[in-house]
């Protein structure tokens, strides 16, 4: 299994400089991949609790880094680590727009972008975007189709319910062919079926492994229905862990444990069929040393096995 860590992008960590220093410590440590995520705004009175504890939305949110421009930062302060979005909320910006600046980002990184798109859970940032929470998933399958037609067509040309692209050259293509590898996150039916039909793979978060296991199998079915290649699918999961000095009881891992204990939870990630997990310990520190100790000792114990 892959070992990804979050790129330094909110909260106490939104700063330039750690974005710079923490990418090339993180890829000297060993790290395979670096992921960031995508949020607007903290409510004062948010539409929506957050998924995750008692609801409440993590204040560090409301200094959010731009995940693109953080991943830019990162892949030029690198060199072979893989990129990754997880999740970017892909419905607040016109996809042929989104398309080009993905496009800029793989070439820049000599092809080393993972696309994660999710439709986000917070109403009060599609309201302050001016784009309708209804009808995300259709908007989501349009977007798709707009970005796939920029990254392969020689001929770029989309006409749909919300886009319409006339004709045209778009000669600036993706280094990586046909395109950046997508991966979708969500957790109902209909959005692993999205994964299984079109996507390369799932965006999931930490969760007890048998739902875990459960919600992969729909993807790889809806691949066999689709006639894809289950095989090729890739299952990333997120791990957002508050590192406790003494062990936490075992129905808390891997949401609280000690580093020892989010180890474990990783390996046991790996036994189930994870390709990739990445941590991100923004919401739970403010102390950039705990951000890079945690990766060095996390790491060095999954390396040695």
């Amino acid at each position: 299994m892959r070992l990804g860590y979050t790129v330094p992008q909110y909260g106490a960590f939104a700063d330039p400089e750690f974005i710079r220093q923490a990418s090339t410590d993180l890829e000297s440590m060993g790290y395979d991949s670096l992921w960031a995520g995508d949020r607007i705004l903290l409510p004062l009175t948010p539409s929506d609790p957050y998924p995750g504890g008692d609801g409440t939305v993590p204040p560090a949110f409301g200094t959010f880094f731009d995940p693109l421009t953080a991943l830019t930062l990162a892949a030029v302060s690198t060199r072979e680590i893989r990129l990754g979005t997880s999740t970017l909320n892909a419905l607040w910006q016109p996809p042929v727009l989104l398309a080009r600046t993905l496009t800029s980002l793989d070439l820049l990184s000599h092809g080393r972008l993972d696309v994660g798109i999710g439709l986000g859970w917070l109403r009060d940032e599609y309201t302050a975007t001016g784009v309708p929470w209804r009808g995300r998933g259709d908007r989501l399958e349009e977007t798709l189709d707009v970005m796939e037609a920029a990254w392969t067509g020689d001929v770029v040309e989309h006409k749909g319910a919300l886009w319409t692209v006339p004709p045209s050259h778009i000669d600036l293509k993706p280094c990586q062919r046909p395109r950046p590898p997508i991966l979708l996150a969500g957790y109902t039916p209909p959005a692993l079926e999205r994964v299984g039909r079109r996507a390369d793979g799932w965006l999931s978060a930490a969760m007890p492994m048998a739902y875990l296991t459960s919600l992969w199998d729909l993807a790889l079915e809806a691949a066999s229905r689709a006639g894809r290649d289950p095989s090729a699918l890739r299952m990333v999961v997120r791990v957002n862990p508050e590192i406790t000095d003494s062990p936490a009881p075992a129905d808390q891992v891997p949401h609280a444990g000690t580093v020892r204990q989010v180890a474990d939870y990783l390996l046991t990630l790996a036994a189930a069929g994870a390709h990739e997990a990445f941590v991100d310990l923004q919401t739970a520190s403010s102390s950039r040393e705990q951000f890079l100790d945690v990766a060095h000792a996390l790491v060095t114990m999954l390396r040695a096995g």
